[in-house]
């Protein structure tokens, strides 16, 4: 099974040599950020999906995983908010 994402990485290192530390950090938080709430969303559409095919069940554990993503989130950009000062 292959995994597949909408996003693309950038790793251009004449310009990643540019940012201090605390600017990579950032961004790269801040790209986590938004490639967990892409999965999150995902995953909420297939917990839909697997509640209306008679799998509730395994339709909750997959919204569990979604919000527990979210609070994953909440971390990153706790720690984005601390390197900012």
């Amino acid at each position: 099974m292959t995994h597949h994402h909408n996003h693309h990485h950038h790793h251009d290192s004449e310009i990643e040599s540019t940012l201090t530390f605390d600017e990579k950090m950032i961004k790269l938080l801040e790209h986590w950020v938004k490639h967990n709430d892409d999965h999150a969303e995902t995953y909420r559409d297939w917990a839909k999906k697997a509640k209306e095919n008679n799998m509730g069940e395994a339709g909750s554990l997959i919204l569990d995983a979604a919000e527990m993503t979210l609070v994953i989130n909440k971390k990153f950009e706790e720690a984005a908010r601390i390197i900012r000062g």
